[in-house]
């Protein structure tokens, strides 16, 4: 997801379906042990290059803190904050995105310096000068002769900074530090208090992607400053402990100057969406001692925690460095935006509190994105996380009437198509892990988010939050379908919607509310009306009920064609939970085959002078790197050639994720592109979340052990290799599932094995 850029398109040839045993990956005999040797397969810089979106700071499993350098501040490759082709830091900030396509946070910035007393000092560095684990990142400023090194808690970032010129020892922490400030994103204010020599408080107001944007902090010196000199829009001037502004919408520069010594400074960060007081209960309560090291070792051993979830056997360097990584950046959002008490700051951007504080409250749901991949995943190895993530949008919607799309920072965005919300709720209520909650109130908040609301639209007016309220619920009720002709991305929003409506249904369904299952039974059928037979394709319908004339499903224009980030050609294959109406529609199983043929191996030409940049990972028009594809290959089991979609699976699972900064096809997506990977990798995808069911693929791993609450479920691969790329029959828990390839999450989530094997022909 990203504003219009260009760049360059990343696709195989056609040729590559017939080379994918020819991948060149390295090989080793080495495998996982205990899980603290899991944490050296992890390489926080995989996706840093290219248009991955990755960052390589410290952070712990969905923490509120992401303490990482900004290297890039402008376009759209600062949308982490951190580019790998980059040289230069301008600060470390406590906040990032992973993986995302537009740029927000990068809160709270500080910079070790020495030399030049300036009023914006930057730092160079060299890449063979950093290092970058789970929970620490370390790095060499040239020029400054500093290293700098950090880690972090939950909420609360430490920076150790050791001075080669012991006499020359400055900080900044700058208040005007902003990401992609050339999209609109700017600080507005300042709330600042100086409460002793040692210790400085505020409240950071920023207005971007999130509306309405605050963060609190605390900043703690291990030594006390000798003196601090502020600059306010470039004018200097000294102050003193017990100097306070509040509401400043200066550009504000505090500089610090310490005092002369060889013993490393520290500093600490502790941050709250709430208020400078919660932040200090943060920083007391979680980080109350100096122990750099210490902290470190903690973040290990909590890491090591989430990767030993999924301990996996293979020959192949390369798979262990992309599994453990891609699990790795699953875990980094959604973020626990929510003080050590409870408090947090809601939709209604008024401050609550949850009665039990270990059920969080989050924020950073890419959910056009991780609905399909990564909430399914956590229903598996962390259901209890999986419920919380549910709750956290049950509460958005209790405080702010409607489920988010897109929450960040208790601010809604609009972006991307359709309500996912539902899809994550369908899928708990279907996996049996709603079962003690409210789906009355559940449906209730599944339903007032599938309609256009006009008391939103006046609400959210003049804000980006009424970019959550468009047309297209309002046409999808009026009509039965959305007019081309008078909104964009018409056919995306119409068969997500579609796809949405029918987990609605799912919900009502459990909450016993049956004429609203019904009705949404019904909606969830809309997304026939854009099926061309001519063509074959999902096209558009224009408001008098005519398709699109003249139509090139190769076209596309980013945020102004009928189909979101992508072409017709990504977007006929999307009726998830309807698979047996959908190939009733289109005339069986061999029409379907034929359609994937012809996707897999038509030209990769996109078509259009503002064609999307997130069309990247081409093998024909299959686009990998943006999420309308993920599924698209398993799709094949639902013909009669499985082996064609193992195939494909084998060509991206080892072509377009690879072990190095370039190492991610498309943008991370806030764990998208890893989650699909992992399950990928272990040889199952739910093809339809909401609906408990999985089905087989490619496995690359030789075995797995999954770590499930109901104990353990062991994946055996037999004859696995590059070459034996086809499965040849599958077992779960002894039942034969060979010939439909699918099982149940109920035959997964007590326990149990998985048994495939594996050869070098397609079985017929």
């Amino acid at each position: 997801m990203q504003p219009q850029t260009k760049h360059r398109l990343r696709q195989l040839p056609l040729l590559a379906l017939a080379l994918a045993g020819l991948s060149a990956c390295s090989t080793s005999s080495q495998q996982p042990g205990p899980s603290d040797r899991l944490l050296s397969f992890v390489d926080p810089f995989i996706g840093t290059g290219e248009h991955g979106h990755t960052f390589p700071g410290a952070t712990r499993p969905n923490a509120m803190v992401q303490f990482s350098p900004d290297t890039h501040l402008i376009g759209w490759d600062a949308s982490s904050g951190y580019h790998a082709t980059d040289s230069t830091i301008y600060a470390f900030s406590l906040t990032h995105l992973s993986g995302t396509g537009v740029g927000d946070l990068g809160d709270v910035a500080v910079l070790p310096y020495s030399g030049v007393d300036s009023l914006k000092p930057v730092a160079r560095f060299a890449k063979k000068d950093e290092k970058a684990s789970p929970g620490y990142y370390a790095v060499e400023l040239a020029n400054f002769g500093i290293r700098t090194e950090l880690t972090s808690t939950e909420r609360v970032g430490l920076m150790r900074a050791t001075y080669s010129d012991s006499t020359d020892r400055k900080l900044l922490l700058d208040l005007g530090h902003i990401l992609q400030p050339n999209w609109g994103h700017k600080v507005v204010g300042n709330d600042l208090e100086l409460v002793n020599d040692s210790t400085i408080r505020g409240t950071y107001y920023t207005k971007g992607w999130a509306e309405h944007h605050q963060l609190s902090y605390t900043l703690h010196l291990s030594r006390p400053v000798d003196s601090l000199a502020l600059w306010r829009d470039g004018q200097r001037s000294h102050i003193q402990a017990g100097y306070s502004t509040s509401g400043d919408t200066a550009d504000l520069k505090l500089h610090l100057y310490l005092p002369q010594g060889s013993e490393p400074v520290l500093v600490k960060v502790g941050i709250s969406p709430s208020s400078p007081e919660q932040a200090e209960k943060n920083l007391a309560t979680e980080l109350p001692h100096w122990d750099f090291d210490a902290v470190h070792l903690e973040s290990r051993r909590i890491w090591s925690e989430v990767l030993s979830k999924i301990e996996i056997e293979t020959a192949d360097s390369s798979v262990l460095r992309n599994f453990y990584t891609a699990l790795y950046h699953a875990h980094i959002a959604p973020y626990n935006y929510q003080d050590v008490d409870g408090t947090f700051r809601g939709m209604d951007k008024q401050l609550h509190r949850n009665a039990d504080p270990s059920d969080g409250h989050y924020t950073v749901f890419s959910l056009w994105d991780t609905y399909r991949a990564l909430h399914p995943l956590l229903t598996i190895i962390e259901p209890e996380r999986a419920l919380r993530y549910g709750r956290s949008l049950i509460s958005d919607y209790q405080e702010g009437t409607i489920l988010p799309r897109w929450p960040l920072a208790s601010n809604y965005t609009g972006c991307m198509p359709g309500y996912h919300s539902v899809s994550v709720l369908a899928d708990l209520v279907a996996k049996g892990l709603a079962s003690g909650e409210d789906l009355k109130l559940w449906t209730e908040a599944a339903q007032r988010s599938s309609i256009y609301r006009e008391d939103l639209a006046r609400k959210f007016a003049g804000t980006r939050e009424l970019d959550l309220i468009t047309r297209h619920p309002y046409y999808k009720e009026r009509y039965g379908f959305v007019p081309a002709d008078s909104v964009p991305e018409s056919v995306s929003w119409g068969v997500e919607m579609a796809y949405d409506d029918w987990c609605i249904a799912r919900i009502a369904e459990a909450a016993g509310l049956k004429d609203v299952a019904k009705e949404y039974d019904k909606r969830g059928l809309y997304y026939r009306r854009y099926w061309d037979h001519e063509t074959r394709l999902m096209r558009p319908v224009m408001g008098d009920g005519s398709f699109r004339t003249p139509f090139n499903p190769r076209f596309s224009a980013h945020e102004k064609s009928d189909y979101t980030e992508g072409n017709a050609y990504q977007w006929s294959f999307y009726a998830p939970h309807d698979m047996e109406g959908f190939l009733k529609l289109m005339g069986g199983k061999q029409v379907l085959e034929t359609n994937l043929d012809t996707l897999f191996t038509t030209s990769s030409r996109i078509d259009g002078a503002e064609q999307s940049g997130d069309i990247t990972g081409l093998i024909g028009q299959y686009a990998h790197g943006n999420e309308p594809s993920h599924h698209i290959a398993y799709l094949y089991n639902y013909t009669d050639s499985p082996h064609k979609g193992q195939a494909i699976l084998d060509t991206v699972l080892r072509h377009f994720y690879q072990p190095t900064p370039e190492g991610i096809i498309g943008n991370e997506d806030c764990g998208q592109m890893s989650a699909w990977y992992i399950l990928s990798s272990l040889g199952f995808y739910q093809v339809c979340p909401g609906k408990a069911e999985y089905v087989i693929g490619r496995p690359l791993v030789d075995k797995a052990t999954l770590q499930l609450s109901g104990g353990k479920f062991v994946i055996e691969v037999k004859g696995n290799s590059k070459e034996a790329k086809y499965v040849q029959s599958a077992k779960i828990n002894g039942r034969d599932i060979t010939r439909e390839l699918r099982f149940g999450h109920a035959e997964l989530k007590a326990g149990g094995k998985l048994e495939i094997q594996m050869g070098t022909q397609p079985r017929r």
